[in-house]
């Protein structure tokens, strides 16, 4: 591209717009855009997120098939997406899922346009042909890692050089996943929908019902729990929607009725409030049993000053210093995850609100939705020549000036610089 305009076009593509974090990422990137006064595009085959997606300014355009894995499919897709780019003066496409990557990927090669992938999620390469198929994340003019724990895949697997590989770890926002945002009546609201019992400590696993999500884990150790530990008082809630034709729902439900603990469990399905939620939760437990690339609901947890159980492997590793702003137990260690849940249910309020505390001050420095978009925004500039990334800090600090004065009942115009004689 010989110019890029001063309000560049940035294109999106995923599968679709539904539930997760990749499409919480989307969002929050095409939000990011549109404040630092580009303009966002995304790509998808739709879904429930898309009206949200077009409240931040973005346009949607809608590709029914863009995730299927059919190289047919790939193909046509991609003089699809390049009559796209061309229509609508596309500066550069980022590209969140393998599918759409490779649609991206050929397109972009077409229009000679810059590409930008990131890799979210575990993407395992255990049968012939699997690795090629997620190379196409590694072939990015730029790379986002979402975690060093995948920064160290990507070098070593996938001869990332360090030049193309950025690492930005996704990010909490710390307006939303606040103590002091949610209010006691949200959180009657879910106990009461949840059936809990007043003033029980709730323990609380966050996720998709999947096996590697851990809840079987969780439940076996919960009965470990009510057997050395019996006059202890908990619930625990399973928090997360069962992937269409799974029947792990079903044989949680039956697991929890043969460990004689189903009176103190809920399944609650999918949660529209999840800082309520976390709110109402003693303890969060991620109980993974595979390495999580990053885990957003853990520093979530942490932003909402709640202590965390994580197996201590991944990216868990990154974003929690056992002891300090959670625990951390060994992968597949039932015995120590009964332990560390005795253990804070039985410790002290004031040594939890110092655990919470300090793991929030951990997401203020490190972990922040508005983190997570700036160094998004600046591998934009490094491929652009633009300063999107410099646009949203000061869109950013213009809209945090705009809330002290409305809150302090000032006139919201931003202070005028210092300017000496």
């Amino acid at each position: 591209m010989s110019s890029v305009p001063s309000s560049p076009v940035i294109l999106q593509i995923l599968p679709a717009l539904n539930q997760g974090g990749v499409e919480r990422g989307t969002l929050e990137i095409a939000t990011a855009i549109q404040q630092a006064g580009g303009q966002a595009l995304v790509v998808s085959a739709g879904g429930r997120l898309v009206p949200a997606l077009e409240r931040t300014g973005a346009k949607h355009i809608t590709l029914p098939d863009c995730g299927r894995k059919n190289p047919v499919s790939i193909l046509r897709n991609a003089r699809k997406l390049a009559d796209i780019l061309a229509a609508n003066s596309v500066s550069l496409v980022h590209a969140r899922s393998r599918a759409p990557a490779w649609v991206a990927r050929f397109a972009c090669r077409r229009t000679k346009t810059p590409f930008v992938t990131t890799w979210h999620g575990v993407h395992a390469a255990n049968f012939p042909g699997k690795k090629r198929y997620n190379a196409v994340l590694a072939a990015g003019d730029r790379v986002i890692a979402i975690s060093r724990h995948i920064g160290e895949r990507l070098s070593t697997e996938y001869a990332v050089p360090p030049d193309r590989l950025r690492i930005i770890p996704r990010g909490a926002d710390i307006q939303l996943f606040s103590p002091e945002a949610v209010s006691g009546q949200r959180m009657h609201n879910l106990s009461e929908s949840w059936a809990l019992p007043p003033h029980t400590p709730v323990i609380l696993l966050p996720g998709r019902l999947t096996e590697w999500k851990g809840q079987r884990f969780l439940l076996e150790a919960l009965a470990q729990v009510k057997r050395l530990a019996p006059t202890l008082q908990w619930h625990c809630v399973f928090v997360g929607s069962c992937p269409p034709k799974s029947d792990y729902a079903n044989t949680l439900v039956t697991l929890a009725k043969s460990l004689n603990i189903a009176d103190f469990v809920r399944f609650a399905g999918h949660c529209q409030d999840m800082p309520a939620a976390l709110a109402l939760s003693t303890v969060v437990v991620i109980p993974s049993l595979r390495p999580e690339p990053f885990g957003r609901v853990v520093v979530e947890a942490q932003a909402m000053c709640k202590p965390v159980i994580v197996t201590g492997h991944g990216a868990a590793l990154e974003t929690v210093h056992h002891g300090l702003t959670g625990i951390s137990i060994p992968p597949g260690d039932g015995n120590a995850l009964a332990e560390a849940l005795i253990a804070v249910l039985q410790a002290p309020p004031e040594s939890l609100l110092a655990m919470g505390n300090a793991a929030r001050e951990d997401v203020l420095t490190q972990y922040t939705t508005s983190t997570m978009q700036q160094a998004t925004l600046a591998v934009y500039d490094e491929l652009l020549g633009t300063d999107l990334a410099a646009q949203f800090a000061q869109a950013l600090a213009h809209a945090q000036w705009q809330q002290v004065t409305a809150a302090m009942g000032a006139p919201s115009l931003p202070p005028k610089p210092f300017c000496p004689p």
